[in-house]
């Protein structure tokens, strides 16, 4: 599950924890592209000791570097968080990009609302959180599933941090 509920100090404070899910991990990659790397470079056994083989390798070693690129950038992509603070008093959220840059909302937990957005939006059942004159996004990155799951367990939080 991409997100996780903490104990945020002492009292009813809870911190809510959210990240896009990953569906190769890090030693899966290493394995993918070990594999990958064997399995492209078979047609070169019957190659070897001809001029041939210059002419292919290239060409492989570029596929197989073009492959570690791509997933090496969506592991970066996904280094994204966002976490959600419900205290008594105040609300906060914090989305921490995955360049460093960070957005921060706020609000007074007893005018904070939770909205669901059946359909329209970006996504199907789109959650937003409203508060202090706007309305912010939550957890846009995750599945519908999760965010029908998430949406119930939210509303109890702030209800009881209020």
């Amino acid at each position: 599950m991409p997100y996780e509920w903490q104990s945020a100090g002492s009292g009813p404070s809870r911190e809510l924890v959210l990240w896009p899910y990953r569906s190769l991990p890090k030693r899966g990659f290493v394995w993918f592209i070990g594999g990958t790397a064997a399995l492209i470079s078979v047609p070169l056994f019957a190659v070897l000791g001809t001029v041939i083989l210059w002419g292919l390798l290239p060409f492989l070693v570029a596929a197989v570097a073009a492959m570690w690129w791509a997933l090496a950038r969506s592991y970066r992509a996904g280094e994204l968080t966002e976490v959600l603070r419900i205290g008594p008093q105040e609300v906060t959220l914090v989305r921490r990009e995955p360049g460093g840059r960070e957005q921060s909302w706020q609000a007074n937990t007893y005018w904070v609302a939770l909205r669901i957005y059946p359909t329209g939006g970006k996504v199907p059942h789109y959650l937003t959180l409203k508060g202090e004159g706007r309305e912010v996004e939550l957890g846009a990155f995750l599945s519908e599933e999760e965010r029908l799951r998430l949406a119930p367990e939210l509303r109890e939080a702030l209800s009881n941090a209020r």
